[in-house]
């Protein structure tokens, strides 16, 4: 090997390992960012208190939930759709919103059901909502998904703000209009053990029961007929006195696809914790699940709800698992070159032994080919050989190599010993 090659060898040795070094101290860092940033919702709604849920869940795994508030669905989905924005989760609620390809958003999971309530004052029983025409009805505050759908719901009725008075305010304002008088009916959204839920159906306020329920999930397929069951409020009181068919809207998780698939499985494990169990309107088990075709499923959902976690998150601790997940796939490249320098390295210094060998033997085989040549040599050329195969086993002499290629050594010094009897043959014919 001439002395560039050589030096060429080296540094790409020096470069291979400085690169595997900072593969290596990056690895060690953390796998993710420890910080996931959550729109959640109105202060006090159902959005907030399944966030205010999820924190201490993930807080044991070391990850930090930082909520931010918002005025609801629609404003979580239009923070999570800007790419440019900090927002990497949010709660949206199912047809509210009409999402685009370019989004760029997946479905973590459906965590709940949202029952819509509609409450209203007067002796007449309301269960059509085309009896609310001519009314002045609450429809929920700007943002909220309950607004989108409330309104949706009463256009298919033929209500509409050409003949009723529709109200944007919040749910607080609305229970308060009611009481006063200032509003005949009013849409309200979320769970039967929400505080205004449990103020509402303990009032003397009347809940509508939707007879034309089955009709309108045929029109607006992302809503769900349920059953708010007879007694579910007091069975003392025996409140409600029947059952109440309503129509509930579906609490979606939903994330940005550049989210981290460790981060997705926490947030599964959380959703599970806190939606698992049973209540007035599913068995238990039913959420979370996959039954929404609103935004794309996460891959990690989709193996998560087929499979469970992944074989390394079951069994080791979180930052351990995603560390290795994570930079897995950035070590293996390097490893499998490391590796193949590895087995190369032997292979190299083989040939570069040999090569020095093979030197020798191309002197040997050329001092002989010339003795075989000359038949009548003279007394000094015949010296000139003799001083020739005497300085060839001086430098095979000196050859320092591992002891597993002695034999190579030993081979050249009898090729040696076989031209040295070659010039003494001849020498011996010239005397003759």
């Amino acid at each position: 090997m001439t002395r560039e090659r050589r030096r060429l060898l080296i540094i790409c040795v020096i470069v291979l390992l400085a690169v595997l070094g900072w593969a290596l101290v990056t690895a060690i860092k953390p796998a993710l960012q420890r910080t996931i940033v959550i729109t959640s919702g109105a202060d006090n709604g159902i959005y907030r208190g399944f966030a205010d849920r999820y924190a201490p869940l993930l807080k044991r795994a070391g990850i930090a939930l930082d909520i931010r508030s918002s005025s609801g669905s629609v404003e979580n989905y239009q923070r999570l759709a800007n790419p440019d924005s900090e927002y990497q989760v949010g709660f949206i609620q199912s047809g509210t919103t009409s999402p685009q390809e370019t989004d760029q958003l997946q479905t973590i999971a459906a965590v709940s059901y949202e029952p819509i309530w509609v409450f209203y004052r007067g002796d007449t029983v309301i269960d059509k909502l085309a009896q609310l025409r001519g009314k002045k009805v609450a429809v929920g505050v700007p943002g909220s998904g309950l607004l989108n759908v409330s309104q949706v719901l009463l256009g298919y009725s033929g209500v509409t703000r050409d003949n009723t008075t529709l109200v944007e305010m919040d749910a607080s304002s609305a229970y308060q209009g009611l009481e006063s008088g200032q509003l005949d009916a009013a849409f309200f959204i979320g769970r039967p053990d929400a505080p205004m839920q449990k103020t509402l159906l303990n009032s003397d306020l009347k809940l509508m029961n939707f007879a034309q329920a089955e009709a309108l999930v045929q029109k607006f397929p992302s809503l769900s007929k349920v059953i708010y069951p007879r007694a579910s409020t007091s069975i003392v009181k025996d409140l409600p006195r029947e059952d109440v068919t309503l129509l509930a809207a579906t609490a979606l998780l939903v994330s940005k696809d550049t989210l981290h698939p460790a981060l997705v499985y926490l947030l599964l494990d959380a959703a599970k914790t806190v939606h698992g169990g049973e209540d007035y309107f599913t068995p238990l088990g039913t959420f979370p699940n996959l039954n929404t075709e609103e935004f794309p499923l996460s891959d990690e959902s989709t193996r998560y709800f087929k499979s469970g976690r992944p074989f390394l998150q079951r069994y080791l601790p979180f930052w351990l698992a995603s560390l290795i997940e994570r930079r897995f796939l950035i070590l293996l490249p390097f490893m499998a070159l490391l590796i193949g320098l590895l087995q190369a390295l032997p292979r190299m210094v083989e040939a570069r032994i040999k090569k020095r060998l093979v030197v020798w033997y191309r002197e040997i085989k050329s001092l002989e080919d010339e003795t075989w040549k000359s038949p009548q040599p003279t007394a000094s050329q015949i010296a000139k050989w003799r001083d020739e195969i005497d300085d060839i086993d001086a430098h095979a002499s000196e050859i320092r190599i591992p002891h597993r290629y002695f034999q190579d050594v030993y081979a050249l010094k009898q090729a040696i010993g076989v031209v040295r009897d070659r010039i003494s043959q001849v020498a011996a014919k010239v005397k003759a």
